[in-house]
C-alpha cells in the first residue's frame, strides 16, 4: 500500500497514515500499541515528516514576494525587479546662527564651518538627545566683525566617513557599510587615485539607468541583511569601473531617531569652526536660532510597503499611464510624501479631459510649496504620455466628528474619569493608524464603535452620532464663488430644511452674524442654500437671502454664488474660515478624490453613562438613562 497525499502538516494525521501503512504489513503486530518499540519509531518518523514539511513550506513561501515574511528575503526579491527600498530619513531643521570675531586678536576675512556634527538638542527630547550635521562645508564672509550663518539645513544623525581600498584582484570585493540606520539621500561618494592623490572625483547616484554610459560617473545602492547597504560601482559597460588601489570615500549620516527626532525647536552648538587662515574658531558664537522644528524624520520602509510598492513601480516600467503608475512613481520621486491620490480629470464633473490631478500628503505639514509642485510636475513630464497635461492640487481635509454616549459598569471601573481618558486615547491611536491617514482611506463606523466597546471590559455600549465637516478658506473683501465638495451623500433629516450647519460670518452690507444653512426641493436630491441669522429673542432662525447658492444632495457638493465676505468668526492658521458640517446618508464615510480624512478630537466629544442595569442598581431599567441615536436639532454651529 502506498502512503497518502498529506493535504495538511498536522503530527496525528501523519501519525495515523504511518500506521495504516503498517497495518497492511502483516510482518508487523505491535505498532498500535503505545508502549512498543515500533510506536516510538513511528512517533519518531512522523515528527521528523512534520518538520521536513514545515520547512519546505517556510522556504517555498520565502521565495515569492507576496508570503516572504523575512525582511532580508522581500528585498532581495524586491531588487530583482529593480526595487530599492526607502531607507530611514534624518529630520530636518533650519537654523541660523551668527560669529562675533570682534574680540578676536586678528580679523578674519572668512569662517568655514566644517561639515559633520553642527549642534545637538539643547534638551532631552522625549527621553534621548539627538546630534545634527551637516552634509558639506560651509564658507561665509566677515562683514563688520560679524559673520552670519543663515538658514543652514542640518540633518539628524552621526556624520561618518567609510573608506574603502579598491582591489582589483579580489573578484568578490564588495563595499559595504557597517552601519545599519543610514539615510541613504545623505550618501556622498568621492573617488581618488591614491592615498597621496589630491584630485577627487565625486561620483553621483544612478537615477536613470537608460542614461548610463561606460564614463558615467554612477554608484548604485542596495540592502543587505541586518539594514545595511552595499554600495556597487559600474562595470565599464554600464558606469565607470574603478580602477586598482583606487580610494572610496563613502561619507553618509546614520539616523538615530526617525520620526522620533520630528519637532525639536532647541539646540546647542557643537559644531567646528576655522577661519580663512586655519585656526580654530571657539569664541564669540551666538545661540542657536531655530527658523523651523525638526520635521521629515521616517522610519526604514517596512515589509508591507515594499510588498506593495516594488511589484506597481515595476508594472509601471517608468511610464505614467494608469493612476497606479503616477502613485507609485510620485511615491519615489518624493519620498517626504505619506499618501498620494491620483485621479483622471474625466472624473470631475464638469469633465476635464487631457489632465491628471495628483493630491499629495506630505509627512511634516499639509500643503506642498510651490517650488516643489513645479518640481514634481517637470520630472513627471518624462514619464507621462504626450498630451497629458499634470496639476498638482492642495490638501482638502474631511473632518470626521463624533459624539458618543459611551455605557459603563461601575462595578468594573475605578472613575468615570480615567475611563473616559481611556477611551479618549484608544480613539486618538485609530485617528493615527492607517486605517484613516492615506488617500482613498475609509472610516468605518462598527470598527469605530468596536474600538470604544473594546477599551475597558466595563464598557458595556456606546451611542454614538457621526458628522463630517469642511472648511472653507474665505476670501475677504471681494466677489468670490465657493464650491465645498464632501465626497459623500448627504442625509436629509427634515425635509423642511436646516440639515447643514455653519458657523457664523459677516458679509458687506450686514452688520450681524449669518449662518448658511439649506431647503431641499421636492425631489429631496437637490436644494437651495440659503444665508440667515438668529433671532436674539426667539433663538429662531430669520432668511435674509433665499437664493445664495445649491446644494446636491447625492453627489455631496454645495455651491455658493458670488458673495462679498467682510469677516468670519473662526480662524484657522491665522486665516478666515466657515465651518460647514452636516450629516451623512451612511456613517461610512470615505476620502474621494483629494479629500483626506480626519478624525477631529478636538470638536468631537465623550460622555461617560452609567449603566444602571449592568451595575446592578436598576434592575428593572425604569431610570435607565437613554441616548438619542440622531443628531440634535440645531441650527448654527457654535
Amino acid at each position: 500500500m502506498a502512503l497518502v497525499n498529506f493535504t495538511n502538516l498536522d503530527f496525528d494525521q501523519i501519525k495515523s497514515s504511518l500506521r495504516e501503512y503498517l497495518r497492511s504489513n502483516s510482518n508487523f503486530t505491535d505498532y498500535d500499541f503505545e508502549g512498543s518499540n515500533l510506536s516510538t519509531i513511528i512517533d519518531l518518523l512522523a515528527y521528523n515528516t512534520y518538520i521536513s514539511s514545515y520547512n519546505a513550506n517556510m522556504i517555498s513561501n520565502e521565495v515569492f514576494i507576496d508570503s516572504a515574511t523575512l525582511r532580508e528575503n522581500v528585498v532581495s526579491l524586491a531588487g530583482h525587479i529593480g526595487y530599492v527600498p526607502r531607507s530611514k530619513t534624518s529630520a530636518k531643521a533650519n537654523i541660523s546662527f551668527f560669529i562675533d570675531t570682534s574680540n578676536f586678536t586678528t580679523n578674519p576675512k572668512t569662517i568655514t564651518l566644517q561639515r559633520g556634527t553642527v549642534c545637538s538638542s539643547s534638551n532631552n527630547f522625549g527621553s534621548q538627545s539627538y546630534t545634527f550635521s551637516i552634509l558639506n562645508d560651509i564658507t561665509v564672509p566677515v562683514t563688520n566683525n560679524i559673520a552670519f550663518f543663515e538658514n543652514i539645513d542640518v540633518y539628524e544623525g552621526t556624520y561618518l566617513l567609510e573608506r574603502f581600498v579598491v582591489d582589483s584582484n579580489n573578484k568578490n570585493q564588495r563595499f559595504i557599510l557597517s552601519n545599519a540606520n543610514i539615510d541613504t539621500s545623505s550618501i556622498v561618494v568621492e573617488v581618488r587615485n591614491s592615498f597621496e592623490s589630491t584630485v577627487i572625483r565625486k561620483f553621483n547616484i544612478c537615477t536613470d539607468f537608460c542614461a548610463v554610459d561606460a564614463e558615467s560617473r554612477v554608484f548604485f545602492i542596495k540592502e543587505i541583511e541586518d539594514q545595511r547597504y552595499e554600495i556597487v560601482f559600474g562595470d565599464g559597460i554600464f558606469g565607470k569601473k574603478l580602477d586598482n588601489n583606487n580610494i572610496v570615500e563613502v561619507y553618509h549620516v546614520v539616523s538615530n531617531g526617525g520620526e522620533s527626532a520630528n519637532g525639536i525647536t532647541s539646540f546647542n552648538f557643537s559644531g567646528r569652526l576655522f577661519d580663512n587662515n586655519g585656526r580654530i574658531v571657539s569664541t564669540g558664537i551666538s545661540l542657536i536660532t531655530s527658523n523651523s522644528p525638526s520635521q521629515g524624520g521616517r522610519e526604514i520602509e517596512s515589509v508591507e510597503s515594499i510588498r506593495k510598492f516594488a511589484p506597481r513601480l515595476y508594472s509601471s516600467q517608468k511610464r505614467a499611464v494608469t493612476t497606479e503608475d503616477y502613485e507609485t512613481i510620485v511615491a519615489s520621486l518624493y519620498p517626504e510624501a505619506e499618501s498620494v491620490s491620483v485621479f483622471g480629470g474625466e472624473e470631475l464633473d464638469p469633465p476635464k479631459y487631457g489632465k491628471v490631478f495628483i493630491a499629495i500628503k506630505p509627512i511634516s505639514g499639509d500643503f506642498l510649496a510651490n517650488s516643489i509642485k513645479e518640481n514634481l510636475k517637470n520630472l513627471l513630464r518624462k514619464y507621462s504620455v504626450a498630451g497629458i497635461v499634470t496639476e498638482i492640487v492642495d490638501l482638502k481635509y474631511l473632518y470626521i466628528e463624533f459624539d458618543s454616549s459611551v455605557y459603563y459598569n461601575t462595578n468594573l471601573s475605578q472613575s468615570s474619569s480615567k475611563l473616559q481618558t481611556r477611551v479618549i486615547n484608544n480613539i486618538i491611536k485609530y485617528s493615527d493608524s492607517s486605517e484613516l491617514n492615506k488617500y482613498g482611506a475609509r472610516f468605518k463606523y462598527s470598527k469605530f464603535l468596536k474600538v470604544i466597546d473594546e477599551t475597558d471590559r466595563s464598557i458595556t455600549s456606546n451611542i454614538t452620532n457621526i458628522v463630517m465637516r469642511r472648511d472653507l478658506r474665505a476670501v475677504l473683501g471681494q466677489f468670490s464663488e465657493y464650491e465645498i465638495c464632501f465626497g459623500n451623500q448627504f442625509n436629509i433629516n427634515d425635509s423642511k430644511g436646516y440639515n447643514i450647519k455653519s458657523s457664523g460670518f459677516r458679509l458687506n452690507g450686514y452688520n450681524y452674524d449669518l449662518y448658511l444653512s439649506d431647503i431641499p426641493n421636492s425631489n429631496l436630491k437637490n436644494g437651495t442654500i440659503i444665508f440667515f441669522r438668529i433671532d436674539t429673542e426667539t433663538s429662531t432662525p430669520i432668511i435674509v437671502n433665499n437664493n445664495a447658492g445649491t446644494i446636491n444632495y447625492e453627489k455631496g457638493e454645495i455651491i455658493i454664488f458670488p458673495t462679498n465676505l467682510i469677516s468670519t468668526s473662526k480662524q484657522k492658521s491665522n486665516e478666515p474660515i466657515i465651518e460647514i458640517s452636516v450629516t451623512p446618508y451612511s456613517n461610512d464615510i470615505i476620502g474621494l478624490q483629494d479629500l483626506y480624512l480626519q478624525l477631529d478630537i478636538e470638536n468631537s466629544n465623550v460622555d461617560m453613562i452609567v449603566d444602571t442595569i449592568s451595575s446592578g442598581s436598576d434592575v428593572s431599567g425604569s431610570i435607565y438613562k437613554t441616548s438619542s441615536s440622531y443628531t440634535t436639532r440645531e441650527f448654527i454651529r457654535k
